[in-house]
Protein backbone atom coordinates (compact mmCIF):
# COMPACT_ATOMS: atom_id res chain seq x y z
CA UNK A 1 0.00 0.00 0.00
CA UNK A 2 1.42 3.36 -0.99
CA UNK A 3 0.62 6.60 1.41
CA UNK A 4 -0.58 8.95 -0.16
CA UNK A 5 1.16 12.51 1.33
CA UNK A 6 -1.19 15.14 2.68
CA UNK A 7 -1.53 18.64 0.95
CA UNK A 8 -0.20 20.97 2.84
CA UNK A 9 -1.47 24.56 2.81
CA UNK A 10 -0.07 27.43 4.25
CA UNK A 11 -2.07 29.20 6.75
CA UNK A 12 0.43 31.98 8.20
CA UNK A 13 4.17 32.88 8.16
CA UNK A 14 6.18 33.91 11.00
CA UNK A 15 7.57 37.37 11.67
CA UNK A 16 10.10 39.43 14.21
CA UNK A 17 10.16 38.36 18.00
CA UNK A 18 7.98 41.17 19.69
CA UNK A 19 8.24 41.61 23.28
CA UNK A 20 10.16 39.85 26.24
CA UNK A 21 8.44 36.39 27.07
CA UNK A 22 8.84 35.02 22.76
CA UNK A 23 5.67 36.28 21.60
CA UNK A 24 5.97 35.99 17.54
CA UNK A 25 4.70 38.45 15.18
CA UNK A 26 1.93 36.22 12.90
CA UNK A 27 0.88 36.94 9.14
CA UNK A 28 -2.50 35.03 8.52
CA UNK A 29 -2.89 33.20 5.22
CA UNK A 30 -5.92 32.22 5.25
CA UNK A 31 -9.69 32.85 6.33
CA UNK A 32 -9.71 30.95 9.31
CA UNK A 33 -8.05 32.39 11.76
CA UNK A 34 -9.90 30.08 14.55
CA UNK A 35 -7.78 27.28 14.20
CA UNK A 36 -5.30 29.26 15.76
CA UNK A 37 -6.92 28.48 19.38
CA UNK A 38 -4.80 27.29 22.48
CA UNK A 39 -3.58 24.15 22.80
CA UNK A 40 -3.31 23.51 18.71
CA UNK A 41 -0.43 22.53 17.85
CA UNK A 42 2.09 23.14 14.40
CA UNK A 43 5.23 21.33 13.37
CA UNK A 44 8.02 23.88 12.25
CA UNK A 45 11.19 23.04 11.16
CA UNK A 46 10.27 19.59 12.14
CA UNK A 47 9.67 20.31 16.15
CA UNK A 48 6.42 20.58 17.44
CA UNK A 49 4.90 24.01 18.55
CA UNK A 50 1.72 24.05 20.67
CA UNK A 51 -0.34 27.05 20.65
CA UNK A 52 -0.30 29.29 24.22
CA UNK A 53 -2.15 32.18 23.17
CA UNK A 54 -3.15 34.14 20.11
CA UNK A 55 -4.19 37.52 19.22
CA UNK A 56 -5.75 38.23 16.31
CA UNK A 57 -6.04 41.97 17.21
CA UNK A 58 -2.51 42.75 17.84
CA UNK A 59 -1.77 40.14 15.39
CA UNK A 60 1.11 38.21 17.70
CA UNK A 61 0.85 34.19 18.64
CA UNK A 62 2.80 32.31 21.90
CA UNK A 63 3.77 29.21 21.69
CA UNK A 64 4.01 27.04 25.46
CA UNK A 65 8.03 26.04 23.91
CA UNK A 66 9.37 29.55 23.71
CA UNK A 67 10.21 31.67 26.22
CA UNK A 68 12.82 34.64 25.20
CA UNK A 69 13.00 37.16 22.19
CA UNK A 70 16.04 34.34 21.28
CA UNK A 71 14.16 31.57 20.91
CA UNK A 72 11.36 33.23 18.80
CA UNK A 73 13.81 34.92 16.66
CA UNK A 74 14.83 31.02 15.34
CA UNK A 75 10.95 30.56 14.19
CA UNK A 76 11.25 33.88 11.88
CA UNK A 77 10.26 33.43 8.26
CA UNK A 78 9.04 30.31 8.88
CA UNK A 79 5.39 29.00 7.77
CA UNK A 80 2.43 27.12 9.77
CA UNK A 81 1.03 24.54 7.59
CA UNK A 82 -2.68 22.64 7.31
CA UNK A 83 -3.49 19.81 5.41
CA UNK A 84 -6.69 20.31 3.08
CA UNK A 85 -8.32 17.20 4.75
CA UNK A 86 -8.08 18.99 8.37
CA UNK A 87 -9.39 21.83 6.84
CA UNK A 88 -12.34 20.00 5.08
CA UNK A 89 -12.90 18.51 8.29
CA UNK A 90 -12.96 21.32 10.60
CA UNK A 91 -14.64 24.24 8.28
CA UNK A 92 -17.68 23.90 7.02
CA UNK A 93 -18.56 26.46 4.12
CA UNK A 94 -21.86 28.16 2.97
CA UNK A 95 -22.95 27.55 -0.53
CA UNK A 96 -21.26 29.37 -3.33
CA UNK A 97 -18.24 29.58 -0.86
CA UNK A 98 -15.01 27.42 -1.86
CA UNK A 99 -11.69 26.71 -0.80
CA UNK A 100 -8.76 27.97 -2.21
CA UNK A 101 -7.36 25.27 -2.91
CA UNK A 102 -10.32 24.01 -4.45
CA UNK A 103 -10.43 26.59 -6.89
CA UNK A 104 -6.92 26.32 -7.43
CA UNK A 105 -6.18 23.71 -10.68
CA UNK A 106 -9.78 24.11 -11.82
CA UNK A 107 -10.29 24.27 -15.74
CA UNK A 108 -12.31 27.73 -17.06
CA UNK A 109 -14.75 27.55 -19.45
CA UNK A 110 -16.91 29.77 -21.54
CA UNK A 111 -19.32 28.46 -24.18
CA UNK A 112 -17.72 25.86 -24.34
CA UNK A 113 -14.19 27.36 -25.30
CA UNK A 114 -11.63 26.07 -22.78
CA UNK A 115 -10.11 29.79 -21.57
CA UNK A 116 -7.16 28.11 -19.44
CA UNK A 117 -6.32 26.60 -15.93
CA UNK A 118 -6.35 28.57 -12.34
CA UNK A 119 -3.00 29.24 -11.22
CA UNK A 120 -3.79 31.38 -8.22
CA UNK A 121 -6.07 33.59 -6.30
CA UNK A 122 -5.78 36.91 -5.43
CA UNK A 123 -7.60 39.29 -3.01
CA UNK A 124 -7.63 43.06 -3.91
CA UNK A 125 -9.77 45.53 -2.27
CA UNK A 126 -13.09 43.19 -1.13
CA UNK A 127 -13.32 40.83 -4.17
CA UNK A 128 -11.36 37.86 -5.52
CA UNK A 129 -9.49 37.51 -8.82
CA UNK A 130 -8.59 34.03 -10.05
CA UNK A 131 -5.34 34.20 -11.96
CA UNK A 132 -6.19 32.35 -15.22
CA UNK A 133 -2.86 30.81 -17.20
CA UNK A 134 -4.40 31.07 -20.74
CA UNK A 135 -5.22 27.86 -22.75
CA UNK A 136 -2.13 27.30 -25.23
CA UNK A 137 -4.88 27.34 -27.99
CA UNK A 138 -5.94 30.59 -27.44
CA UNK A 139 -2.41 31.73 -27.10
CA UNK A 140 -1.43 30.31 -30.42
CA UNK A 141 -4.06 32.80 -31.32
CA UNK A 142 -2.10 35.94 -29.91
CA UNK A 143 -4.26 35.99 -26.55
CA UNK A 144 -2.53 36.90 -23.44
CA UNK A 145 -0.78 34.12 -21.44
CA UNK A 146 -2.25 34.98 -18.31
CA UNK A 147 -5.44 37.22 -17.54
CA UNK A 148 -7.50 37.81 -14.10
CA UNK A 149 -11.01 37.16 -13.34
CA UNK A 150 -13.02 38.60 -10.87
CA UNK A 151 -14.55 35.48 -9.01
CA UNK A 152 -17.96 37.08 -8.36
CA UNK A 153 -22.05 36.12 -9.65
CA UNK A 154 -21.37 38.96 -12.74
CA UNK A 155 -18.45 36.91 -14.18
CA UNK A 156 -19.01 33.03 -12.17
CA UNK A 157 -21.97 31.18 -13.79
CA UNK A 158 -21.31 27.77 -11.96
CA UNK A 159 -18.23 25.89 -10.13
CA UNK A 160 -17.81 22.37 -9.93
CA UNK A 161 -15.40 21.27 -7.29
CA UNK A 162 -15.80 17.42 -8.49
CA UNK A 163 -15.34 18.07 -12.34
CA UNK A 164 -13.04 20.74 -11.22
CA UNK A 165 -14.46 23.35 -13.82
CA UNK A 166 -15.21 26.40 -13.52
CA UNK A 167 -18.15 28.05 -15.78
CA UNK A 168 -18.02 31.91 -17.12
CA UNK A 169 -20.06 34.81 -18.53
CA UNK A 170 -17.99 37.41 -19.46
CA UNK A 171 -14.18 35.89 -19.33
CA UNK A 172 -13.79 35.67 -22.63
CA UNK A 173 -14.28 39.49 -22.98
CA UNK A 174 -11.93 39.95 -20.85
CA UNK A 175 -9.29 37.61 -21.85
CA UNK A 176 -9.69 39.50 -25.14
CA UNK A 177 -9.12 42.91 -23.37
CA UNK A 178 -6.30 41.85 -21.20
Amino acid sequence: MIDKKPNLIRIAKLGKAFGLKGDIKIYLLTDFPEQFSKNKQFKIKNIIYTIENFDIESGLIKFFEINSPEEAKILTNSFLFSTEEETKKNFTLQDNEYFWFDIIGCEVYENDIFLGSVEDINEFSINYYISIKTSQNLIEKKYPTRFLLPFIDKFIKDVNISQKKIFTNGALDILENS
